[in-house]
């Protein structure tokens, strides 16, 4: 994207106040995150001997420890700032994947069309037809769980939606002029996907990468609330309520600040993701 039209695109995005905001916790979240080491005194799965009370349970929030600590003594916002770590990586490493995964497919499957574009095309709806958090489960289940492992679960179920719709755009794209014209003097199939249609696809990517990257996070703390996402005593938000989730009556802080960022994190990107989508394609304007 040519630097005078990526800048008008972010005039127009600061333009919009939610976009704004979801920008304003991406950063904090990113920069929380980052900084954890240098924000908190503690260490994400030190267990300290004042972190519980005479009787054993955590403690609320207090002085000390701002979002108060959980049932094994350790700092709730220190295993929070830790576990953004694991949201945003898997988060961007997952959807990065499923986005080459799905733009690949999606491209090779609208350019060649016949068998090779059929063939494709009806192995992603049988993809699609599979609820993506049961097709996700059952691959945790069988692969062993670990931050990596899980990227890789999630990359695996969700470039579908993606590669649907860059084949919508790139079969349009085929049948134009210009390409026409690169076949002509003898252009290559190589140049042609990757110098004259991926550019056209940038904005569609774009756009699609944001929003995928709220689904990712939302279905990383599904997975590890259900005990088969990352495993601890790595922090992440989905295994921190499902930790907790016992003392979910005595000790509500340990579900709802975890949960409460989870739901931030995944509104933001779609803040964010809906604006890009109005800005560089008014015609998907309203769309889901």
């Amino acid at each position: 994207m040519p630097a005078r039209p990526r800048a008008g695109v972010w005039r127009r995005l600061l333009k919009r106040r939610l976009a704004v905001l979801g920008l304003v916790i991406i950063v904090l979240t990113v920069a929380g995150a980052i900084l954890a080491p240098w924000l908190t005194a503690y260490d994400p799965n030190e267990q300290m001997f004042d972190g519980l009370t005479l009787e054993g349970a955590p403690l609320p929030p207090d002085a000390k420890f701002w979002l108060g600590t959980d049932l094994l003594g350790r700092d709730l916002a220190t295993r929070i700032l830790y576990g953004a770590r694991t949201s945003l990586v898997i988060g961007i490493v997952a959807n990065g994947a499923a986005l080459l995964i799905g733009t690949l497919v999606g491209m090779i499957a609208g350019y060649f069309k016949g068998w090779i574009g059929s063939a494709l095309m009806r192995f992603t709806d049988l993809m699609m037809a599979f609820p993506a958090l049961l097709l996700a489960i059952c691959l945790a289940a069988i692969l062993q769980p670990s931050l990596w492992i899980v990227a890789l679960v999630i990359a695996l179920v969700n470039w579908v939606q993606t590669a649907r719709v860059i084949y919508t755009e790139t079969s349009s794209l085929a049948e134009r002029e210009f390409i026409d014209a690169e076949r002509t003097i003898g252009a290559g199939t190589g140049r042609i996907l990757f110098r004259h249609i991926l550019p056209h696809l940038l904005p569609t990517i774009i756009v699609w990468g944001t929003l995928g990257i709220s689904t990712t996070v939302l279905l990383e703390a599904t997975l590890s609330y259900l005990g088969i996402g990352v495993q601890p005593p790595t922090a992440s938000w989905g295994n921190i309520i499902f930790e907790n989730q016992t003392y979910f009556q005595a000790a509500p802080w340990l579900v709802f600040f975890p949960g409460v960022s989870i739901l931030a994190l995944a509104l933001a990107f779609n803040l964010v993701g809906d604006a890009l989508r109005d800005i560089l394609d008014p015609t998907q304007r309203g769309r889901a």
